[in-house]
């Protein structure tokens, strides 16, 4: 279908980018990498009277380390996340769709829009990473865990704009990744996002697993995590742990999968993510 009539900017600071937002009101969209916003305007679920496009502002690309955080530009493309040797994040934005998509996707828009069943918002629940967020009253940092309020909602405002994407980079972690679809460019049924710190002995010091497409935002599977932590990575004490991935869920069940389906695909998934991670 085609899309409802909309006004378009290609602002080239992020100042100017804000104004064009404030100005539009309400009815005014971001546009980011485009692959989540497009398709909802061709089917006419959404309908903005004016895009902003964020392609030519130059503040929001880059990547950089530093006091053991890197932090991204959210223009930053899933093909640079991808590739960067960032560990899990890598691995997580690796199987993100197909190359077309990578090229052009971006961390930030990806993030912004709130999908439980994309990849990388359960990856920020994992690092405990955080977003910047700018508006007209100046910057506030959100932490992962208070971003994704519930099924592509998140608590950025209508006057703000996602600048930056800040994940710990948990260096001496092992980590793993495991997503389980019909076909290599749909949407994930369930994955795992696991990182595993081993202790002097080789026990459990620090586990964090994220869930993706457990419930209406991403999860982390404190049950897992709380059963694992301080015994020994035996095969054993994974598999006990991993029967704990689906508690307290609600994945959405669909033309994939039945929400038992689904609990199901997370104790498996979870039990070779942890495993992968603990090698």
């Amino acid at each position: 279908m085609i899309p409802a009539e909309f006004d378009y900017v290609a602002p080239g600071t992020l100042d100017e980018a804000l104004a064009a937002l404030k100005d539009g009101g309400e009815d005014a969209k971001l546009l980011a990498g485009g692959h989540s916003l497009i398709p909802l305007m061709k089917l006419r679920l959404a309908a903005p009277t004016l895009l902003v496009d964020l392609r030519r502002v130059e503040e929001l690309r880059g990547v950089n380390r530093s006091g053991g955080v890197i932090t991204f530009g959210s223009m930053v493309r899933h093909h640079a996340v991808a590739t960067g040797g960032f560990g899990l994040p890598s691995a997580a934005a690796a199987t993100i769709a197909d190359q077309q998509v990578r090229n052009m996707g971006t961390i930030g828009g990806t993030l912004a829009h709130g999908d439980p069943a994309s990849d990388l918002p359960a990856i920020m629940l994992a690092h405990e990473g955080s977003v910047i967020l700018r508006g007209p009253d100046g910057e506030r940092e959100v932490a992962a865990a208070d971003f994704f309020e519930d099924y592509l909602t998140t608590v950025v405002a209508e006057d703000e704009i996602l600048t930056e994407v800040r994940i710990p980079a948990l260096e001496g972690y092992g980590y793993g990744y495991e997503k389980f679809n019909r076909r290599q460019e749909d949407w994930a049924m369930v994955a795992v996002s696991a990182l595993i710190k081993k202790g002097g002995d080789g026990s459990c010091a620090d586990v964090r697993v994220g869930l993706t497409h457990m419930g209406s935002t991403p999860l982390r599977a404190t049950a897992v995590e709380d059963a694992l932590r301080g015994q020994p990575l035996t095969a054993d004490t994974i598999a006990a742990a991993a029967e704990n991935a689906a508690d307290g869920t609600e994945p959405p069940a669909d033309l994939n999968a039945s929400q038992d389906y689904k609990r199901h695909l997370a104790r498996v998934l979870t039990k070779r993510a942890i495993t992968a991670a603990s090698q």
